[in-house]
């Protein structure tokens, strides 16, 4: 049968208040509307559910039944209604991101203490793991959504660019490249260097900015963890290349970072599951990590540290 929600609750209000014109009043029709609304609702089920008068409106035994019925049933209906715009507005919970090591550690600390002073009824948990784990993480929905290092594979992923950031030389305060008055990416060519690893999300990019800039230099170290850089470098095991968001630097060491010419930049993406929503309380946390990306960019533009 092709009846209609609005048909059925026109037809409750007709039976509850027995006039057509009564009805009309509470669920803002004209009287004419109502009655053209309770014909073809009568037309659809192909039978009289209403015996009209001059003076006034009354039942038929299927009229009846379905009344009763109907008048339970569509005040369910509202409740359910209810209930889920409810839950679509609900701000509480528990949040699940997923973000790697140096995002972790120098991104998500301001995001988190964020979350927690602005939504206290949310609770969130981050997975600090290397870029891999995150992606398949997201994939396989154990979090609500990630942060990696981009581009992704299209289509893939719903996703959005939240922070562009450049990749800086990592050296010794007494290596000859501290003192050059611009730095080149071609001047690193010859040397020694300590990279991350693969699971980095940053990796591939800087082999591709060493690549695309002529630089031949060796390799000597993978390492996972992106703090063993700074005592490796240190040691002079060789010069490395870190992104701006591993800054600062521990303090008391004898490094510095030196600005590259030209900028290369990586970009930090949030990520989720495609065609997925998120839950509210993941929608505004999702909100509050751009918010904090945002204003820290815009700090690095007013006190650049390096």
């Amino acid at each position: 049968m092709n009846y209609t929600l609005r048909q059925l609750r026109v037809f409750v209000a007709v039976a509850q208040h027995g006039s057509f014109s009564q009805a009309g009043q509470v669920i803002g029709l004209s009287q004419s509307a109502v009655s053209h609304s309770i014909k073809e609702l009568e037309a659809e089920m192909g039978i009289r559910l209403l015996d009209r008068t001059t003076r006034e409106v009354l039942l038929t035994s299927a009229g009846q039944l379905l009344a009763n019925r109907l008048e339970r049933l569509l005040e369910e209906l509202n409740t359910t209604l209810l209930d889920a715009r409810s839950f679509g507005q609900q701000r509480s919970g528990t949040v699940r991101v997923a973000a790697s090591q140096t995002i972790s550690a120098h991104l998500m600390p301001q995001c988190l203490a964020a979350s927690q002073l602005n939504y206290p009824e949310i609770k969130v948990l981050l997975r600090d793991r290397p870029q891999q784990w995150v992606i398949q993480s997201v994939r396989d929905a154990e979090v609500d959504f990630g942060i990696v290092v981009g581009p992704l594979t299209a289509g893939e992923f719903t996703s959005q660019p939240i922070l562009d950031e450049p990749f800086l030389l990592l050296c010794r305060q007494d290596d000859e490249l501290a003192y050059a008055k611009e730095l080149h990416w071609q001047m690193l060519s010859g040397r020694t260097m300590v990279l991350q690893d693969y699971a980095s999300g940053s990796r591939v990019l800087i082999d591709e900015a060493l690549k695309q800039q002529r630089v031949e230099a060796e390799i000597v170290q993978e390492i996972g963890h992106p703090t063993t850089l700074y005592p490796m470098v240190e040691a002079g095991i060789g010069i490395s290349i870190l992104p701006a968001l591993a800054l600062p630097l521990p303090a008391g060491r004898p490094l510095m970072v030196r600005r590259l010419l030209p900028e290369i930049n990586r970009t930090l993406m949030l990520i989720r599951r495609k065609n997925r929503s998120l839950t509210p309380a993941a929608e505004v946390i999702w909100q509050e990590v751009r918010q904090q990306a945002m204003l820290l960019t815009q700090q690095r533009q007013s006190m650049p540290a390096f």
